[in-house]
């Protein structure tokens, strides 16, 4: 079950996936709103996001064809909010987390703090740019209007209502107690390079809590949030070229590797 990361993605994240899909036996959604699925996206909670995803694999144990034992999740970024919560629902085969954070806020001002700075921006414009965040942090606190924060920001840098709903629902993620629900085997799939997720924390944490017994953590060198290359990333027209030409290639060579054992490996009962 393929839960993806933040932002509007179809069930094959524009292709995406596609790559993955050749090694595993997957299931995947449209995101609420994306090709004519109902709703919005930007209305769900992390909550509403888990049981999206344990409505899919009720849907999944349904289907004859399947293994009910074997039914695992497989999920990026923001799903990394998601997948713990849901192992404590589900019977989980397995977890596949790709460059998951562990708490939103923080993850935010890291993601500015590395951005800018991959961007040439000096350090005083950066702590200009985090202190605001921190002002933007405090009226989310509050439960502040949307008016209240475009009198903070100003139009031009605003994010959109919608969206501005959406962090409210979500700011206070923190999946660090939530860990201790994985009951079944995990593979943590990171980069070191990652600008928008703090790698080191996340390897720290899941170290920390979930039991070695059931956690596999690779960290890819010179790789980014994406499981790209940083060479690759960097690059729009490498991307665009590898994209069309060799698809196959777009992510680091083992991280398909990498998912492929770590599957093969798990228990034939779980």
């Amino acid at each position: 079950m393929f839960i993806h990361g933040d932002g509007p993605a179809d069930s094959t994240f524009d292709g995406g996936y596609r790559h993955i899909w050749e090694r595993l036996a997957s299931l995947s959604l449209n995101k609420r709103g994306i090709n004519g699925s109902e709703g919005n996206w930007l209305d769900q909670s992390i909550d509403d996001r888990v049981e999206e995803a344990r409505q899919a694999i009720a849907w999944a144990k349904a289907q004859p064809m399947n293994d009910t034992t074997k039914i695992g999740t497989w999920g990026a970024s923001q799903a990394g909010w998601v997948i713990p919560k849901l192992a404590g629902k589900e019977p989980l085969a397995s977890s596949i987390l790709v460059g998951p954070a562990i708490n939103w806020l923080s993850q935010g001002e890291y993601n500015t703090r590395m951005q800018m700075q991959h961007d040439g921006y000096t350090k005083v414009d950066i702590e200009k740019v985090v202190a605001k965040g921190k002002e933007v942090r405090k009226l989310l606190r509050k439960n502040a209007s949307y008016d209240e924060y475009i009198k903070l920001v100003g139009e031009k840098d605003a994010m959109s209502k919608e969206r501005w709903k959406f962090v409210s629902k979500n700011f206070l993620s923190d999946v660090t107690d939530d860990l201790r629900l994985f009951r079944s085997p995990v593979l943590l799939l990171l980069g070191d390079k990652d600008i928008n997720v703090d790698s080191k924390e996340t390897e720290q944490v899941y170290r920390r809590i979930v039991p070695p017994e059931l956690l596999t953590v690779i960290v890819f060198p010179d790789t980014e949030h994406r499981m790209m290359s940083t060479k690759t990333a960097d690059s729009d027209f490498r991307a665009l070229m590898i994209s069309i030409f060799k698809p196959r290639q777009i992510t680091v060579p083992e991280y398909l590797d990498e998912m492929e054992q770590f599957l093969k490996k798990l228990p034939k009962h779980t």
